[in-house]
């Protein structure tokens, strides 16, 4: 990962005034403990406005415990980051619950919220963020989850620029609303490790295979054509979400906080990119970017399959 100049450039032009608040979304691989301290050692001198940490896909993963993430928090934190503890998608057992109840009981960060029995420790006790992973698809959730404490709620990653326009064409009282804008798309998550499978292991000796895998493990179909990508328990789109040249139009539909999730490499060119934008960029006329390619997709940004990657003229011409 390059700091220097990268960092230079990207620490004088934060001081601009930003039409939106970058985040960086939790780490959703299993690197070694070394590595993931040195990539956030980095990421607080990149120019993003909040952080999220924590483990979100399997409670076994142990190379980071409770109080390193804390330690790591509090170093962003001291950078001047918004730092926000994130729970994990799939509790399965009483430790899982123990470590829950530390994190939401933190007493210092924001929690973001992605299954409902953290929704239950923090409602009415604290602000926190609706996650990604709590099935907002109308307004009428997303008012109870207000109701309740959230202060921010992160789009559901299939819904696109339609449902979103729909569920926040009323003011909804200063509620933030984040978007998942670039990264591989969390899918799906199931009480089954298919890296451990795919291995040949079982899920309670699986080995901690997915270290070895630093951005997922891809699956492609019988044409040779990549698919999905498989990370421990979660499965997640082969193809990289990237809505960069969709900021103009997120902003108008109301988007406050746009989410870029970690990958090994890339991830600070990614940042700066935006950031960018963020200070007035015109990205409609924007060139090649370093991460653009036939291996990116938008398509549920335009209603369309996932994987698809839409042409926004053509989309523009059509309708």
């Amino acid at each position: 990962m390059h700091v220097g100049r990268l960092s230079q450039d990207m620490e004088m032009s934060h001081t601009q005034t930003q039409s939106f608040r970058i985040t960086l979304g939790p780490l959703l691989y299993y690197w070694p403990r070394d590595t993931v301290f040195s990539f956030y050692e980095t990421a607080a001198e990149w120019p993003v406005d909040t952080v999220y940490l924590g483990e979100t896909v399997c409670s076994k993963r142990f190379e980071l415990r409770p109080d390193d993430w804390l330690a790591i928090a509090a170093k962003l934190a001291d950078a001047g980051k918004e730092v926000v503890l994130s729970t994990c998608e799939l509790i399965e057992s009483e430790s899982d619950l123990r470590l829950l109840r530390r994190v939401t009981s933190n007493g210092r960060f924001l929690v973001e919220a992605n299954d409902l029995g953290a929704v239950h420790l923090l409602a009415g006790k604290t602000p926190f963020v609706a996650g990604p992973h709590l099935n907002i698809y109308s307004r009428m959730p997303l008012d109870l989850y207000r109701e309740l404490g959230a202060t921010r709620w992160v789009m559901p990653l299939e819904l696109g620029r339609t449902g979103l326009g729909s569920i926040i064409d009323i003011p909804a009282h200063n509620l933030e609303t984040e978007v998942f804008v670039h990264g591989r798309l969390p899918l799906a998550v199931s009480a089954r490790c298919f890296t451990a499978r795919y291995n040949n292991q079982s899920k309670d000796d699986c080995g901690f295979r997915c270290i070895e895998y630093p951005d997922g493990l891809t699956v492609s179909t019988q044409d040779n054509q990549s698919f999905l990508v498989l990370n421990g328990l979660q499965t997640q789109s082969a193809r990289v979400y990237d809505l960069y040249r969709e900021l103009d139009e997120l902003v108008g539909l109301g988007a406050t906080h746009l989410r870029i999730s970690p990958q090994s490499v890339g991830t600070g060119e990614v940042v700066k990119a935006f950031h960018t934008a963020a200070c007035g960029r015109n990205v409609a006329d924007a060139g090649p970017l370093p991460w653009y390619s036939e291996d990116t997709c938008n398509g549920y940004w335009y209603g369309r399959p996932g994987l698809e990657q839409v042409n926004r003229a053509a989309c523009r011409e059509m309708a």
